[in-house]
């Protein structure tokens, strides 16, 4: 059976010391894309967006801050413990979307307080973009031929030449547009219930819907930490099960704390 060949360049260019990546590119951009569409919710709702250029830095900067962190501790906790200065190599790799996820949360917390916004309502809205996100950073792993999926003789496996001659489950495309399928979920709820109600309800969904998608295609995926659990799971879906516990902790208020002829 013949498979799809992949063998991107990872680097669009060089210049000297400096160079732009097809990663770089989708991260940076995904975040741009976001900026825009929380523009459109911004003006939707009556808020100011002025300030927005803000956000899109706070959510950037945490994103980058919390996935190499996590990354570090997470998955090569013993090399970067001995080399800890090398935590702050982010040019090398090594980002976890879980610690990504935790950081960003964090970056919009101090916008909110500082713009005096409601965490909570901006929390919601910044749901819709993160999928595109999430979406984007699996773009960037494609190009980069990393996140592996395991061999597979499925017609749609791709073979990544750059690392081998093996036919694989293309998991990042799996993820990306699990993703972008999410996006689509979560902008039909904002449209169709009330504000009060998806301020209440979107961060629930976001989270039970990404990390549920994230732990079944840990299954297609090759080991990513460089230890092993003693229990048969990933450390990425042990990662994982928090978040969806809290999505539905946070699904369940949402629909206790709002009355029916407010949804």
């Amino acid at each position: 059976m013949h498979h799809f060949i992949w063998n991107v360049e990872p680097t669009i260019f060089k210049f000297g010391f400096l160079q732009l990546r097809w990663y770089g590119l989708f991260f940076v951009g995904s975040f741009i894309i976001g900026l825009f569409i929380m523009k459109k919710i911004f003006i939707r709702e009556g808020k100011d967006p002025s300030t927005l250029d803000n956000l899109l830095i706070y959510a950037l900067v945490g994103a980058i801050v919390g996935a190499r962190v996590a990354h570090c501790l997470f998955y090569e906790p013993e090399y970067y413990l001995s080399h800890p200065i090398e935590i702050l190599y982010v040019w090398k790799g090594g980002l976890a979307s879980h610690g990504g996820m935790l950081g960003t949360m964090v970056g919009i917390y101090i916008y909110a307080r500082q713009n005096k916004l409601s965490y909570i309502w901006l929390l919601s809205r910044m749901a819709i973009p993160g999928t595109i996100v999430a979406a984007s950073v699996r773009f960037g792993n494609l190009f980069n031929s990393e996140i592996l999926g395991k061999p597979s003789e499925l017609p749609w496996a791709i073979v990544f030449e750059r690392i081998d001659n093996i036919p694989r489950h293309p998991v990042q495309l799996y993820e990306a547009f699990s993703y972008l399928i999410i996006f689509a979920i979560l902008v039909y709820i904002y449209k169709k219930v009330s504000p009060a109600f998806s301020t209440k309800l979107l961060p629930g969904i976001f989270l039970i819907l990404l990390f549920s998608v994230r732990f079944l295609l840990e299954y297609t995926k090759t080991e990513q930490a460089t230890y092993h659990l003693s229990i048969p799971l990933t450390v990425g879906q042990m990662l994982s099960i928090p978040f969806i516990l809290l999505g539905i902790g946070w699904t369940i208020w949402a629909y206790k704390t709002t009355p029916k002829e407010l949804r």
